[in-house]
């Protein structure tokens, strides 16, 4: 006799809803929101995973019942594991739901300068947490950090933002930004670009710039000063780190915190907490859209080639 195991069942719903929302997360874009590009076939591979795993709890929750018992010796209670009490079944199950609801009761949120507030200053400071900052994401995201070149292959086709680049493409990028008539920071080569400059500001005093971020009010700043800021995403959004260029113009104190701005203008240095820093004298600016890849990442490449 066929009968359907009511628990097995909810276990199959569960599994199906997992595998549900992380394909509306690809299908969307939405991802991105979440997760660096680079872990998008990770993530696509754990969809597929929770739907292999809702087949097979399906299989189960319409098990025979005579197959069930066939083998079962004297003095089996027939319990199975299923008789947990519902005080426990309601922890162990609210566990797994809980990351359901809210994914698909909340929408995603974008990093704000709330959350930059809370991480800290974006600017530099003279016991050198700036500059110790940035050396870490050197070394830990690596603007050129080593990876598998098969690993390079599998993801090329998953990075919108072209975050893998060839070693030849990264020195060229690099050799390239020496002579540009205005230095573009564009999302797939902005880490790379901000680290150079912020690393040795004299070395750019006078070169033009083009760059676009959200307006966050650093405290200490003047009035006529603002910071062009942008998220840093290594893995997830849990470990985002906020990046960004000081700005001075006349009109900065106008804009509200988390206006996205395109501006241009040309570097120069100022001091700031005791550290030297770029800084832009804007002459050209606007108010954007927010963009739909809010989101910078650190550059990979492969440095065995």
């Amino acid at each position: 006799m066929v009968r359907v195991h009511f628990q097995q069942f909810i276990r199959a719903v569960v599994l199906a809803a997992f595998a549900v929302f992380f394909i509306q997360l690809h299908y969307t874009g939405e991802i991105t929101k979440y997760i660096n590009p680079k872990y998008n076939l990770m993530s696509q591979i754990a969809a597929v995973v929770f739907i292999l795993f809702f087949f097979v709890q399906l299989f189960r929750t319409f098990e025979n019942n005579h197959d069930q018992h066939t083998h079962c010796p004297p003095g089996c209670t027939h319990d199975h594991g299923y008789s947990a009490s519902w005080a426990k079944k309601l922890v162990n199950y609210s566990i797994i739901l809980f990351p359901l609801m809210t994914g698909y009761g909340l929408s995603p949120a974008l990093l704000d300068s709330s959350i930059a507030a809370k991480k800290g200053t974006v600017l530099p400071q003279a016991n050198g947490v700036g500059n110790k900052r940035i050396g870490e994401d050197r070394e830990s995201q690596g603007s050129a950090a080593e990876t598998d070149p098969n690993l390079i292959q599998d993801n090329e086709a998953v990075l919108p933002n072209n975050n893998f680049f060839s070693k030849e493409k990264y020195d060229e990028e690099m050799k390239k930004l020496e002579g540009l008539d205005v230095i573009q920071m564009e999302n797939d080569i902005y880490s790379a670009y901000f680290e150079a400059i912020s690393m040795d500001p004299k070395e750019y005093i006078g070169r033009k710039i083009k760059v676009s971020g959200f307006v966050y009010k650093e405290e200490g700043l003047d009035g006529n000063q603002l910071v062009l800021s942008r998220f840093l995403i290594t893995h997830c959004v849990a470990d985002a780190s906020i990046i960004g260029l000081l700005a001075e113009f006349k009109e900065a104190g106008e804009f509200k915190q988390d206006t996205w701005l395109e501006m241009e203008g040309t570097i120069g240095v100022t001091v700031f907490n005791g550290v030297e820093i770029p800084l832009i004298k804007a002459n050209k600016w606007e108010v954007i859209a927010e963009p739909s890849e809010p989101y910078i990442y650190p550059i990979l490449t492969n440095l065995t080639e």
